[in-house]
């Protein structure tokens, strides 16, 4: 069945059961439908709930992965430490744009 706005907001217990009866109302704007009230389906439970894991043997890494890196290793990757490159004579950029001949001392 079909109800336009003013006829639906004036008779809305009727509509409602109707809907409890198992029909489709259908709220028309003019000529043009805008709302459909259908009757209410609870959600069923359709499967237990998942269960985390089970992906467990699928990934498979080298356990020397998580051991640290010797010194060598480090510098090949560019993990330089400041005071490493200052033993080897080599420049360590300034944190900020001042140089050490820019600030006065008092």
């Amino acid at each position: 069945m079909a109800y336009t706005v003013h006829q639906a907001k004036t008779h809305f217990s009727r509509l409602l059961k109707q809907v409890e009866a198992g029909e489709e109302v259908i709220v028309m704007r003019g000529s043009h439908p805008v709302a459909k009230l259908v009757p209410f389906e609870p959600v069923k439970k359709s499967s237990p709930r998942r269960q985390p894991g089970g992906f467990e043997s699928l990934a498979a890494f080298d356990e020397s992965a998580l051991e640290p890196l010797n010194a060598d290793q480090l510098s090949a990757y560019g993990f330089d430490t400041p005071l490493e490159n200052k033993l080897r004579g080599q420049a360590v950029a300034m944190p900020t744009s001042l140089s050490a001949g820019d600030i006065e001392r008092k």
